[in-house]
């Protein structure tokens, strides 16, 4: 009984020594990446082709770490064999590759001796199973299908039937040229992408986090419906910079959800509301869930451009999706208050804030200058962000600390507790270890210097935030390195389907559908982007749709292309909300534990101008366009009061009979929508005069006055 009581423990020590062994790789592989990455920002030593061959190895290998580490504490050595033959034919491809780029890229297009076929094979065998890890079946049979799709195409009947691709043809395309897997999605992903979500990983880190919750929870002290508004603006914030609705669903839902239903709101209503917060951040300037840079590359036009064509169409959505917020909350959460020291301990001083603004503030404003004034590129911008975010976010609280030492608010030393001494400084193991070794005294007196020298505030507070920087190195990867796969693979896909003609076989079934009328085939494009972005992270979604979608409208029915894009990308992150799937809706549901449909139904009813705004994209352009002027701003005007109806009308709490109540928010729902689509503005003017009359009456009613003209609406 002893021996296998021993044997057990021996066993557990043993996983539990290899978990940290690949805990600890999982960091130092993070670090090796961020360095290569940051290497090329600076130097671009190497073409951008060949720089993406080393990021993509060096990213799924972060991953493949990752995941190892779980399959090790989860005892399934399966898997973890698995995992260790993807790492190493992602190694041998990524060496084999780099070194003997040249052949690859220059000498053998077209071209490969067998043995790089049958690795190939192996690539492709490991990304589809990466993407089956990270995104599940639905993925796996895109990407599968669409490779089947391309190779027996003549079986398809019908109007999207072809001749099909020979194997190697397809090998070829996916990886021995350099196409495919290894293309230009990667290769911006790895140029562009992957330093904004090192800065997100920074801002995660030094608790960014943590403080757009609490300015969420400051501010929600001037509003009735604050405790709700709080989950709209830190999901909103937290998702731009996600790039994945169902992610941050998980990830600000955790906090979110439990919070509003504490405040009394049911969990339908919690979850419906954190899920459209989660969607709706997905299309927020300036990061637009990484989508910003692919639109900015596709297109061919500067970054900030795209940040400013985003800002009306944001402003709209998110103010009406506040609007509808306060609405469908009030009734439910009473006069319950959000108290502050309920989710944290104590209120920051004002040299807290004034840290806080400096090494939160002072990159982002480097950012916005290096982009909009300057007009550098976005891999050149990104750099110098984020060494400023490390540089200040590691001087500014070493700087308080000095100060408050000096003015004497704080003890000189403190507690080690930090990351620098966990599990083996702050125990005692080095010191031990040194002491121990011939009982040294210099060594004992030297560590003993050391750890006094450790206890000093500003040392501290130093060595916290450089423990904060490998953090957010770390975080970084963790959160690209998903991201880097299913673009990776949709790259493949994109190539794929464009070699077969499959856009324009949409654009032929669009203009058949639709007859040609433009607002039936936006009504039908659309339809086709939310299927196409269904639980995908958005910039995959949006790279499928611009590809697949958008040139239909730019070519056939001549619509400007940033409004053509526009349109694709908000249909696509519609799909956060649109059952049956509303993957968004499905994690919060899962979190506040209520019925997926009612939750939906209710996420709709918040979201529901997002379903009309991709069409004013179409019929008012200059909204999405990267000048603002009075005329774009008239324009986005009257649509937000469109969709300020259309909120009325379906959340908008009436005190009407429901024989009278249903018809009103029917017809309010449809003037909306008339309203932000009808490119005339005086009939757009018309259809808010009237919004206003049936507005003022309705207020006129619940205040307990009595209309004569409509007073059998109250008997």
């Amino acid at each position: 009984m002893s021996t296998e009581t021993s044997s057990s423990e021996t066993t557990a020590g043993t996983d539990s020594l290899t978990v940290k062994a690949l805990d600890n790789a999982v960091t130092l592989s993070a670090l090796l990446l961020w360095a290569i990455v940051l290497w090329w920002a600076w130097t671009q030593g190497i073409s951008r082709a060949q720089y993406g061959v080393l990021f993509l190895g060096a990213i799924l290998s972060v991953y493949i770490l990752s995941e190892a580490k779980e399959s090790v504490a989860e005892g399934d050595l399966l898997d973890l064999l698995i995992l260790a033959a993807c790492g190493a034919v992602m190694i041998t491809a990524t060496v084999y590759i780099y070194t003997d780029f040249e052949a690859f890229y220059i000498r053998r297009q077209g071209w490969a001796p067998d043995h790089e076929y049958r690795l190939a094979w192996l690539v492709i065998g490991v990304v589809l199973y990466l993407t089956w890890r990270s995104y599940g079946n639905v993925f796996l049979a895109l990407i599968g299908g669409a490779i089947l799709y391309a190779m027996y195409g003549y079986y398809v009947p019908g109007l999207f039937g072809h001749s099909g691709l020979d194997t190697i043809h397809m090998l070829q395309m996916l990886i021995t040229d350099l196409a495919g897997f290894y293309g230009s999605l990667t290769q911006l992903t790895a140029a562009w992408i992957a330093p904004f979500l090192l800065y997100a990983g920074l801002l995660f880190a030094f608790g960014a986090f943590n403080l757009i919750l609490r300015i969420a929870i400051v501010s929600a002290k001037y509003i009735e419906s604050g405790v709700a508004q709080t989950a709209v603006i830190s999901s909103a914030v937290i998702g731009s910079i996600n790039g994945s609705y169902a992610a941050n669903a998980g990830m600000t839902g955790s906090f979110t959800i439990p919070t509003m239903m504490d405040a009394g709101l049911s969990g339908r209503t919690a979850a419906g509301i954190e899920g459209t917060a989660s969607t709706s951040g997905q299309v927020l300037p300036p990061v637009m869930g990484a989508s910003a840079f692919v639109m900015a590359s596709v297109l061919g036009i500067a970054y900030w451009d795209i940040i400013i064509a985003g800002l009306i169409p944001a402003a709209i959505l998110v103010f009406s999706i506040l609007i509808a917020v306060h609405y469908t909350s009030i009734n439910e959460m009473g006069n319950q208050e959000m108290n502050f020291d309920d989710y944290f301990e104590d209120e920051m001083t004002r040299a807290d804030k004034i840290v806080q603004g400096v090494r939160f503030g002072v990159p982002f404003a480097i950012l916005l200058i290096m982009l909009g004034y300057f007009q550098y590129t976005v891999m050149t911008a990104a750099l110098y962000t984020i060494v400023a975010m490390v540089i200040l976010g590691i001087t500014t609280p070493v700087l308080q600390s000095i100060y408050a030492t000096r003015i004497g608010t704080e003890t000189e030393t403190v507690t080690v507790d930090g990351w620098w001494t966990t599990d083996w400084w702050s125990k005692g193991t080095v010191r031990s270890r040194l002491s121990a070794v011939g009982r040294l005294p210099v060594l004992s007196q030297y560590t003993s210097v050391m750890v006094r020298l450790r206890r000093q505030r500003p040392v501290h507070t130093f060595l916290e935030e450089v423990g904060n920087v490998v953090h957010g190195f770390r975080r970084g990867a963790v959160i690209l390195a998903p991201i880097a796969i299913i673009l990776a693979a949709v790259n493949g896909v994109v190539d794929l389907l464009m070699t077969t003609g499959v856009p324009s076989r949409i654009a032929i079934m669009l203009m058949q559908l639709s007859g040609g009328i433009l607002l039936i085939a936006v009504i039908f494009g659309m339809a086709v982007c939310i299927i196409m972005g269904v639980g995908m992270p958005t910039v995959a979604a949006y790279v499928i749709v611009s590809t697949l979608v958008a040139p239909t409208f730019i070519n056939v029915f001549e619509v400007p292309e940033l409004a053509a894009h526009f349109m694709v990308f908000y249909a696509a992150v519609m799909a956060g909300v649109t059952p049956p799937v509303a993957i968004a809706v499905v994690v919060a549901s899962g979190i506040a534990g209520s019925n997926f449909w009612k939750s939906c139904a209710t996420a709709m009813t918040i979201a529901a101008p997002l379903f009309v705004l991709p069409i004013s994209f179409i019929y008012h352009p200059e909204i999405v366009s990267p000048m603002i002027d009075l005329h774009s701003l008239f324009s986005g005007a009257l649509i937000m009061l469109g969709a300020i109806t259309i909120i009325f009308a379906l959340n908008y709490p009436f005190e009407l009979k429901r024989r009278f109540g249903l018809p009103l928010r029917f017809g309010l729902f449809w003037l909306g929508a008339f309203v932000m689509v009808y490119p005339g503005w005086m009939f757009q003017a018309a259809g808010i005069g009237l919004f206003v009359a049936v507005f003022t009456s309705v207020k006129y009613i619940a205040n307990g006055y009595e209309l004569h003209l409509p007073s059998a609406i109250n008997r």
